[in-house]
C-alpha cells in the first residue's frame, strides 16, 4: 500500500473545493445584494406597511412563534396545541400532503399504463388533450361545491396539479424506453408484458419519474397557497388574511415559511433520489 498522495489527485481535490468555495460566496454575494435592494426599496416606500423591510419581516417571522394556536386533525378530530407558525403550516400541510401523494400516484399509474400500452393511449390521449390545459386553480369552484372550503377541497385543487406532473414524468419516461432494452430483455426471455414493465421499463424511466415527483413538490405549494387564498384553512390563508388587516410584514412571514418548508421537503427528497439512483 502506498503512502504517498497521489499529486494530481491533490491537485484536482484542491481546485474542486476553490471552486464550491467561490460557488457559495458568489451565492452569499447575490443574496446579500437582494436583501441590501430590498432594504432600499423599503425604506423608499411610504407609507412603510406597504413593503416591509427585512428587519421588520424577521422580526414578524419570529413572532410567529410566539404565540400558540389550537389546530384540530383531520379524521382523527383531537386537538393540537402548536406555535402558531407551525399549527398554520400543519393545517397546510394536512391538505397537501394528501393531495400530493393521491395526485402523484394517480398520475404516475395512469402515465405508465399509456405510455406502454398503445391501445390505451389512443383511447385517453384525446381527452388527456382536452383536460391537461386546464389549470389546476381553476377547478376551485367545483372544489368548493363538491368539498366545502376546507382541507378536502383544497387537496382536491393540489391532486390535480401533482397529477398532470406526475402523468407527464411517467409517460414521457416509458416512451423514452430504449428498443435495444426491450430486445435484450426478450432475448433473455421476459415475455411477458407486466414483467417488461417492471423489469426494463421502470427502471429505465425512474430518473424521469422522480424528477416529475420532485416538480410536483414545488408546483403544489404554488397551487395550495393559491387554494388557501379561498378560505381554506392554512399557510394561504393567513397571507391574504393578514394583508386585509394591512399587516404586510406578517405576509412576508409567512411567505419565508412556505419558502423553508419547501427547501426541507426539496433537500429530503434529494438524498431519497440519490439513494434510489444510485446504481447509476
Amino acid at each position: 500500500m502506498s503512502l504517498h498522495t497521489d499529486p494530481s489527485t491533490a491537485v484536482v481535490d484542491g481546485s474542486r473545493f476553490e471552486g464550491d468555495v467561490q460557488r457559495y460566496l458568489r451565492g452569499v454575494g447575490g443574496f446579500s445584494m437582494f436583501l441590501l435592494v430590498w432594504w432600499i426599496g423599503a425604506a423608499m416606500t411610504h407609507p412603510s406597511y406597504l413593503v416591509p423591510g427585512p428587519a421588520d419581516s424577521v422580526r414578524a417571522f419570529l413572532d410567529l412563534f410566539a404565540t400558540s394556536t389550537v389546530i384540530v386533525v383531520p379524521i382523527a378530530g383531537s386537538e393540537v396545541v402548536l406555535p402558531t407558525g407551525l399549527a398554520h403550516l400543519a393545517q397546510t400541510l394536512f391538505h397537501y400532503v394528501p393531495g400530493l401523494l393521491l395526485g402523484a400516484a394517480g398520475g404516475i399509474s395512469l402515465g405508465l399504463a399509456m405510455g406502454w400500452n398503445k391501445l390505451l393511449d389512443d383511447w385517453l390521449q384525446p381527452l388527456v388533450r382536452v383536460l391537461r390545459p386546464i389549470p389546476p386553480l381553476a377547478w376551485v369552484v367545483f372544489a368548493i361545491v363538491w368539498f366545502g372550503i376546507h382541507h378536502t377541497g383544497a387537496a382536491f385543487i393540489v391532486f390535480v396539479g401533482a397529477f398532470w406532473i406526475n402523468f407527464y414524468g411517467a409517460y414521457g419516461g416509458v416512451e423514452d424506453v430504449s428498443g435495444e432494452l426491450i430486445d435484450a430483455a426478450s432475448t433473455l426471455g421476459v415475455e411477458r408484458d407486466l414483467s417488461m414493465l417492471k423489469l426494463v421499463a421502470l427502471p429505465s424511466a425512474a430518473p424521469q419519474l422522480l424528477t416529475g415527483f420532485r416538480t410536483s413538490i414545488g408546483r403544489c405549494w404554488m397551487i395550495v397557497v393559491g387554494a388557501e387564498l379561498f378560505g381554506a384553512p392554512g399557510v394561504g390563508y393567513e397571507i391574504i388574511n393578514a394583508s386585509n388587516n394591512l399587516a404586510m410584514a406578517t405576509s412576508v412571514a409567512y411567505m419565508f415559511l412556505i419558502s423553508l418548508a419547501f427547501l426541507c421537503m426539496d433537500i429530503g427528497f434529494r438524498l431519497v433520489e440519490r439513494r434510489i439512483l444510485a446504481w447509476r
